[in-house]
């Protein structure tokens, strides 16, 4: 089966469509698949679901289909660096559904080894266990937050040998794995792609049965900083 497709484009042509819920890797600016989330915008498949950490910033990532209304909620962890995510929600314009970090990995993990759904004392008390399954175990209280199967996983990697199976650089291993295993079909884009055979198999972060779509390109390498007081 052919796994390797020229450029974002072509790699999603025949699965976007409107209203479809996509995982997508990334933590901060890190990891993120910055490739296929331009050519989701450049289709212009619109009431999307993204299931992802956070939203990106303003120009960068996930942002990029806010500023386009193509996306109607998030279903994250954290959001406080987009100020259009912020200005989109204030305004009853984006849906959001917040999920504590770890319950969110979790729900993506789950899904993609059929597990519909699990107990997580996280959240317990608050806003977040609202609506759902309350449970008590051994004298404690558990909610049950339910596996996140998505249409579509997009994911960022360092690495790809022809049948899929990748490996992460450092930091954006983040959530790129769980959400490769929660969609229907998985599209990595990759800094390289090696010839089959080539990975030591100890090395691997993820399988190739889990990615269906490969592309190869040139990413941006985006540094987050902070300033919290002047330079002396």
């Amino acid at each position: 089966m052919k796994k390797i497709y020229e450029n974002a484009t072509e790699a999603l042509a025949d699965l976007l469509h409107d209203n479809m819920l996509i995982a997508a890797g990334g933590f901060g600016l890190c990891g993120i698949p910055e490739l296929l989330l331009q050519a989701i915008k450049d289709h212009g498949a619109k009431d999307l679901t993204f299931a992802s950490n956070n939203a990106g910033v303003d120009d960068f990532g996930i942002g990029i289909l806010l500023q386009t209304k193509q996306v109607k909620k998030m279903i994250s962890s954290y959001v406080g660096e987009n100020a259009e995510f912020m200005r989109q929600y204030l305004s009853g314009e984006l849906e959001l559904e917040f999920t504590p970090q770890g319950t969110l990995a979790e729900r993506m993990r789950a899904a993609g080894c059929g597990i519909p759904g699990f107990y997580t004392k996280t959240g317990v008390g608050t806003l977040i266990a609202e609506g759902k399954q309350h449970k008590d175990f051994n004298g404690e209280t558990f909610i049950m937050e339910e596996g996140l199967f998505a249409d579509l996983s997009i994911i960022k990697a360092w690495k790809a040998d022809a049948t899929g199976n990748l490996i992460f650089r450092k930091a954006a291993r983040n959530f790129n794995p769980p959400a490769a295993m929660c969609g229907k079909i998985c599209v990595a884009e990759v800094e390289e792609i090696v010839p089959t055979g080539s990975f030591d198999p100890d090395h691997i972060h993820l399988p190739g049965i889990y990615v269906n779509r490969i592309i190869q390109g040139d990413h941006e390498k985006r540094i987050e900083q902070r300033t919290t007081r002047p330079a002396a």
